[in-house]
């Protein structure tokens, strides 16, 4: 089932680093402030045109960005348009704002992460589960007894995103990491649509054998979490979101429970707070996961429901 990883990628900003505060020597994500030169523009290979709406009122423009939690260096991303919006904004807006201190980070997610029961994790699987789960983590370079306290969520999360940093994905190319970056340098404030708590519970609350289904789909399915991005970023550089929408479809399908808890409730609660940004004057910067903003029961879709009014930004 490649559904799990599909939707995890296009939607939750917290999967990139959930892993980095628990894992000795996991300081790929560091939150340190970036240098002013470290997060110009560099030179790239490969322009890329993602997506951009826009909302608008008499005093009042928010602009919607759908991200990629994790790129390569190379894409360049951060000019025409979208850095033209977000040069105009007061104000970036993410779906969390990641602590900078990763004992932070630590402290809000072990006791989310640790099951308090005392049921280890090798219990909870089959003998043929926990065989493939065992061989890979051992393929990623970590020993499965380390993760046995921890409940089925939070390795299936360490699993989706290390062997990515193999291919060369890196959290600190993602568009928020570096949208942070940008937004440090310009002095905008920085706000986020939910904590850092709240999207991990999405996870911890999933019940069990939700969250077994999604630790055996990552373990199956290991080896093709890279090209799978990459077929992702491919429609997310090129700016298509129905292409993503049609890459989701069928996963979201499948897990219907998965694509309410982490799209489409979520998308209406960040549409009632964007409804209500708009009675205040200024100009916005949003940036949520692409998968948000592409799709039915989008993020676009439930502030037309609202009575607002979304245009997509022509490059």
């Amino acid at each position: 089932m490649k559904s799990w990883f599909k939707t995890l990628a296009a939607t939750c900003a917290v999967i990139p680093f959930a892993q980095c505060a628990l894992i000795p020597g996991g300081n790929f994500a560091s939150a340190a402030e970036p240098a002013a030169a470290a997060i110009q523009q560099a030179p790239t290979a490969t322009d890329a045109d993602p997506a951009l709406w826009v909302v608008k009122d008499e005093d009042t423009t928010i602009y919607l960005f759908g991200t990629v939690h994790v790129l390569k260096p190379g894409l360049g991303w951060f000019d025409e348009a979208v850095k033209t919006a977000f040069d105009e904004s007061d104000q970036l807006m993410l779906e969390i704002v990641m602590p900078e201190d990763q004992a932070e980070v630590a402290k809000t997610m072990m006791p989310l992460a640790i099951d308090r029961s005392g049921k280890t994790l090798s219990s909870r699987l089959d003998p043929g589960q926990l065989a493939a789960y065992q061989a890979a983590m051992a393929s990623v370079g970590l020993p499965a007894a380390q993760f046995d306290m921890f409940e089925p969520w939070f390795p299936a999360i360490t699993l989706s995103v290390l062997p990515l940093t193999k291919l060369g994905y890196d959290p600190e190319q993602g568009a928020e990491k570096r949208l942070t970056g940008f937004a440090k340098t310009a002095g905008k404030p920085i706000a986020g649509l939910e904590t850092l708590p709240e999207q991990l519970g999405f996870f911890d609350t999933l019940p069990e054998t939700q969250q077994i289904a999604f630790l055996n789909a990552v373990v199956k399915d290991l080896d093709k979490l890279g090209p799978q991005l990459d077929k992702m970023v491919v429609l997310w550089a090129k700016g298509d979101p129905d292409g993503l929408a049609n890459a989701m479809n069928e996963s979201l399908a499948a897990t219907p429970e998965l694509a309410r808890t982490l799209l489409w409730d979520r998308n209406a609660r960040w549409a009632d707070q964007l409804k209500a940004r708009m009675d205040q004057p200024g100009t916005v910067f949003v940036a949520v996961g692409a998968g948000h903003l592409a799709g039915e029961h989008s993020v676009q879709d439930y502030l037309k429901e609202r009575g607002l009014t979304v245009e997509r930004v022509e490059y």
